[in-house]
Formats: C-alpha cells, structure tokens, sequence
C-alpha cells in the first residue's frame, strides 16, 4: 500500500489522481492532500478517502472543516503545504499545484526524502539546479507526470544514455494554432479557454495558446534529463496522440503514443517501476487514426516559446523571470485586466529589464521571483490607470 501527498487536489490533474487512487484502493492510500479554495470539492475528498491531514488555502477554512471533520487534522497556508508534503506517512508526493507555489513544499518533501511525482513544471523552472541538487543529495526519485515529460521517461527506460541525440517535445498548438497574429488582436478569455484536445484549468489552457507551457516544459526537460537545449526540440503534433519522442543517434525514434487522458502518466509515476491495469481507458484504437501530422515550430508565431529557449540558455534566474512575469500576467488576462497579447509583452519586457544577481541561490531565487510579481503588478496597475 503506497501512501500518497496529493498537493492541488481540486484542479484538473488532482481530478485525474483521485480517480486513478479510487480505481486502485488496494495499492494507494490518500494520507495528505491540499486545496486553495473548493471547500466543497474538499469536504467530498475527505468522504472519500478519509484523509490523516488537510492543507486548506486558509486559516478560515481549516477552522470549518475541523470543526465538520474533528479527527481529522487541519493546517493551512504555505506552512500546510509543506505540512502535508513532508507528513510521516507519506511515501510519495505528487505535486500537481499550478505556479511557483510548489516549490518549497517539494522542495521540503526532498529533504524529508519523499519520492515526488512532478506535475508542478514551474519548481525546475524557477530552481531546477538546485531541486536536482537536493534529488541527488537525499536519493530519492523524481518521476515526471506532465504527459511529454512522462512520455520521454518512457521511452528512455533502458536505453544507453550516451546514445541519446536529441529529445522532441510535442505540441498541440493550442486553441489559437490556426490563427494569424493579425486575428489574435481582439481574442477572448472564453475562447483562448477552448483548448481542441486537452481539458485542463484555466492559467495552464492560457499558457498553451501561448506556447509559454511548451517553453516550460523545455526548460523543465533540460533539468530532468540533463539534456543540452541544443538537443531539446518542439514540433506541432495536432491529435495529441504521440505524448513526445525522442531520437537516438543511430538514427532510431522511439515514441509513447495514447489517449489524451492524464490518468496514464500518473498512474505510471505511481507505480513505477512496474505498469498496473488503467481500469476504464480512454477508447484509443490506432486502427481509427488516418493520418499523424507533424509541423515545424514557428517562433516567429510564437515568440514566447523562443524566448524560453533565450532564458534557459541564460540560465542564473532568467527563468524564473520568464515564469513569474507569465504567471502574473495569464491570470491578469484571465481577470479581463489586460489584452491576450499583452500576454507576451509584458513577458518579453520582463526579461529584457532583468539584471542578473551574483552568487544566486535558492533565497535569492525566490527573492527575484517575488520582486518580477510585484513590478509587472505594478505595471498593470499602471496601464489601468491610465486606461
């Protein structure tokens, strides 16, 4: 029986982890999970699955639900995070919390020596030097759930590492994929929130139209593989059938192919080394797929996903630039505060104003994290006024 830390258990991917833990109640135990906001989705976990403790977002809610559930115990803020992440009996903790905020948690959960399951792209991306440090250092297993990252950890089991010539990330394109620049002037939140083939929560549906979640996931592939982004490339693949591929120098591509459906990957991370049975699959019959379309990346179309190549290359805390001003200005745009293209201005403004810091580390990291929130804040604010 593994016992699990699930952190960001109301968004999409907790949805999907839930499922996989109900369909499996004689491998997986819930003992932790978090939640920010859905008290409601809350208190049906806790029926569910009768947690040991419960990281709520606020102090208020923890009261409530002490109160409802008196066996059970209740914390919350960053400190119940990291509460529920490092909790004694925890073997595994999956992370699938969105943003920056699942840094210190995992980070703690390490040095508890907790096996992580990553959902959370943007820990490697802010401080992917350190956590593998710290992954190393405490011997435990970093195992990727996003659906590429998982893909090339599959695809790589057994191979020679030394054979390896390139990793190839697949992109969907987004819900904006068939658009000129010229038709994104005017885009909605509610159409830039139809994604064609995946459903997932708002802010990571905004990155995707974007291309910032491929550039994410670069940067995150270059430290969970220790692969050069010289070696790292994205392709547009519209079905979302083939999840990543990666190429050999011998010439030999081997790819992981499936349903769209992120049940798979985390039941993988769960379990791996071996596979279970996934109990109700997604229909998926090659048979019924006519074609397979790949298409080159277009930077030029999408310029924060080059951008992210700029900053990964850079390195220091240029990424946690690029992922602290995109994370301030995806939700401004989801609050209707600024313009879908505006998206990438401030983003690239960001960047190109960072002056990097001597001698950086993890405090220092986290320090340039907060000071890139507050000024694009403030940017905003100021556009508004102005407005």
């Amino acid at each position: 029986m593994k016992k699990i830390a699930l952190l960001g258990a109301t968004g999409s991917v907790g949805a999907s982890t839930l499922d996989v833990l109900a369909n499996h109640p004689e491998k997986f135990t819930l003992s932790t999970f978090s939640f920010y906001n859905n008290i409601q989705k809350a208190r049906e976990i806790i029926q569910d699955f009768s947690p040991q403790l419960v990281a709520c977002g606020f102090l208020e809610q923890a009261m409530q639900l002490k109160r409802e559930f008196p066996k059970i115990t209740f914390t919350s803020g960053m400190e119940g995070l990291i509460q529920a992440a490092v909790f004694e009996e925890v073997d595994i903790v999956l992370t699938a919390i969105t943003g920056s905020i699942g840094l210190k948690p995992t980070l703690k959960a390490i040095e508890a020596r907790k096996d992580i399951a990553l959902a959370n792209k943007e820990t490697l991306v802010m401080a992917g030097k350190w956590i593998m440090e710290k992954v190393h250092e405490y011997g435990v297993k970093l195992l990727p759930v996003d659906s590429e990252h998982s893909a090339i950890f599959q695809c790589l089991q057994g191979q020679d590492a030394k054979a390896l010539k390139n990793l190839i990330i697949t992109a969907s394109g987004g819900s904006f994929r068939d658009k000129t620049r010229a038709e994104l002037v005017n885009v909605t939140v509610d159409e830039t929130l139809n994604h064609p083939n995946w459903s997932m929560g708002k802010k990571i549906t905004i990155d995707s139209s974007t291309m910032v979640n491929k550039g994410l996931e670069v940067i995150e592939a270059h430290f969970l593989f220790n692969v050069p982004y010289e070696n790292i490339q994205v392709i547009l693949h519209r079905q979302s059938i083939v999840h990543s591929m990666v190429e050999f120098k011998d010439g030999a591509y081997i790819a992981q192919l499936g349903a769209s459906d992120m049940r798979e990957p985390i039941l993988y991370a769960l379990t791996y080394p071996k596979r279970e049975v996934m109990i109700a699959p997604k229909a998926f019959d090659l048979a019924q797929i006519n074609t397979l379309q790949f298409e080159q990346m277009d930077f030029n179309r999408f310029p924060l996903i080059a951008l992210a190549y700029e900053v990964g290359k850079k390195g220091g805390s240029f990424p946690t630039v690029y992922n602290a001003a995109n994370e301030i200005v995806a939700n401004a745009f989801i609050a209707r505060k600024i313009s879908y293209l505006a998206i990438e201005e401030y983003v690239i403004k960001a960047v190109n104003e960072h002056q990097e810091m001597q001698e950086l580390n993890l405090e220092k990291i986290i320090e340039i994290d907060l000071a890139t929130r507050r000024k694009v804040t403030k940017w905003i604010k100021e556009m508004e006024e102005k407005l």
